[in-house]
């Protein structure tokens, strides 16, 4: 699988386009995706904020992640366009037996596959040489258009992650 993704982003989004990811508990299929990518369009194509179409995107990447985004430059998002995204996401999570709101699941990126590892976990990862701190991990916690191409697939060591684990791996 390849992991070059910044060529799919709309190329039309303001670099500071608001993001927001969700990581999946477990790989999509297939299916899944086809049918969680035609909700998500549906869902984008009927996006507003205060009764103003929201310019957004909504892709899936990697089976795992759906990255959501809204260009304020267009439009701003409010409070209630944003919880309304958090509601469909949560219908799909229902519908398909996914959970994409637990923020102690970690992905990184090991052997060119998503490995996903418990907050909890990290230094006994880290202690058997699974995860080092070279290793690719998904900092979901980027929140614009340019931190999403520039700090999402970054090195744990150059991440949030490095002052939450032993201080041995700095």
């Amino acid at each position: 699988m390849s992991f070059e993704y910044k060529h799919i982003l709309p190329q039309d989004f303001n670099e500071d386009a608001r993001v927001w990811i969700y990581q999946a508990d477990r790989p999509l299929s297939d299916n899944e995706i086809a049918d969680i990518q035609g909700q998500l369009n549906e869902f984008v194509s009927t996006w507003k904020s205060h009764g103003v179409p929201v310019k957004g995107y909504a892709g899936i990447f990697f089976s795992q992640f759906i990255v959501l985004m809204a260009d304020e430059a267009a439009t701003g998002v409010s409070g209630c366009s944003i919880d309304s995204s958090v509601h469909m996401l949560q219908q799909i999570g229902r519908q398909f037996g996914i959970d994409m709101f637990n923020w102690q699941l970690l992905a990184f990126l090991v052997n060119d596959k998503v490995e996903i590892i418990p907050r909890q976990q990290i230094n006994q990862a880290l202690e058997n040489n699974f995860i080092t701190p070279e290793t690719l991990f998904f900092n979901n916690v980027v929140t614009s258009r340019k931190e999403l191409e520039n700090r999402w697939l970054i090195p744990v060591s150059e991440s949030w992650l490095r002052t939450k684990i032993k201080a041995t791996v700095s």
